[in-house]
């Protein structure tokens, strides 16, 4: 069975129920593998502390990497308008955890997307739910901008997409250079934003503000 829901339901007995869903082959052959990892670095797999923890860590690297089994663009076509607006659409300070594909670690920061409509719009948690499809995947920032660029454009057509990224990656914060404070920025422009300088400057001064 494939992950459907990670959410909570209530329990009269003890506050919550959590349900959890996976694919079950998948977990049990990533738990065996992690079983052999622990032991290859030399711990007890069999130590009260780490007698759950292949399974935990098979279930998690199943969440951490949904995106596979998800559709962005159907996603986007779910809530598609035909709508008569050709200024701006701007979703800025979207969350997003990510895998680094090189080292298997984390990164994390926010993806600003805007988009100018050419007849049709999306509903606005559909741009955030693109950004989490394609970050929910093993990945490198430069691919993950161009990604969501590319969906966008394909799926809406509008007269332009902006996409940047900024992040923090964990493979040089814990390991190699170790640079504590190093933020990586990416973009990647369509169109209007492209092509028109000030349309660009305008996305560039919109995600800087703090207009909320």
């Amino acid at each position: 069975m494939d992950i459907i829901n990670n959410g909570i339901d209530p329990d009269p007995d003890f506050g919550y129920l959590r349900v959890d869903r996976y694919n079950e082959k998948r977990t049990e052959k990533l738990t065996k593998l992690y079983e052999q990892v622990i032991d290859t670095l030399g711990e007890d797999v069999d130590r009260e502390g780490l007698l759950k923890t292949p399974l935990r860590v098979a279930k998690a690297l199943q969440f951490l990497t949904q995106g596979y089994s998800a559709n962005p663009e159907e996603i986007l076509k779910s809530a598609m308008f035909k709508e008569d607006y050709s200024q701006m659409v701007l979703v800025k300070d979207i969350e997003i955890y990510s895998m680094c594909e090189h080292h298997m670690l984390p990164f994390f920061g926010k993806a600003h997307v805007a988009y100018i409509p050419n007849g049709y719009i999306t509903g606005l948690s559909k741009v955030a739910r693109t950004v989490e499809v394609f970050s929910r995947r093993l990945q490198v920032q430069e691919r993950l901008t161009n990604q969501i660029k590319d969906c966008i454009q394909e799926t809406l057509m509008p007269s332009g997409v902006a996409v940047v990224i900024e992040a923090q990656h964990m493979c040089m914060q814990m390991r190699g250079i170790e640079k504590q404070t190093s933020v990586t920025t990416t973009s990647a422009f369509t169109g209007e934003f492209l092509n028109n300088p000030s349309t660009r400057e305008e996305f560039i001064h919109l995600i800087g503000s703090k207009l909320h």
